[in-house]
């Protein structure tokens, strides 16, 4: 069982950035996705961006409103996601959720992910 914790939430202004971290616990896995969700208040969990990895490499897939500032990347020997958030704009005020499951349908859908950590707040003034 994989326990993922999240951490590097914050306030920060406008235009500014933020790296948020996803640590996994427990057991680890040679093929693997983990994705960032985020949950704006009043506004339904949307997929932000996603990490696939196996024995060939790793995939990257962003949402279009994230695409050239927000990049996600693994660190293998600390169990970790980041993500790194730039340019940030108001409209990216959520709790940031990071979740990991099976190399198998859509990273975008997040009935494909089984283990999610417990969010972290991203608020960012204009």
């Amino acid at each position: 069982q994989v326990q993922l914790v999240e951490s590097g939430g914050g306030l920060v202004q406008a235009g500014g950035s933020l790296r948020l971290s996803c640590t996994a616990s427990g057991r680890t896995f040679s093929s693997f996705t983990v994705g960032w969700f985020r949950q704006a208040p009043g506004k339904e969990r949307e997929f932000v961006t996603a990490i696939a990895w196996d024995w060939n490499g790793s995939r990257k897939s962003y949402a279009d409103s994230v695409k050239g500032r927000f990049t996600i990347s693994r660190d293998i020997a600390l169990n970790t996601v980041y993500l790194q958030m730039n340019s940030l704009k108001s409209e990216d005020t959520a709790v940031y959720y990071c979740a990991g499951g099976p190399n198998a349908g859509s990273r975008y859908s997040q009935v494909e992910y089984n283990t999610w950590g417990q969010g972290t707040q991203v608020t960012v003034s204009s």
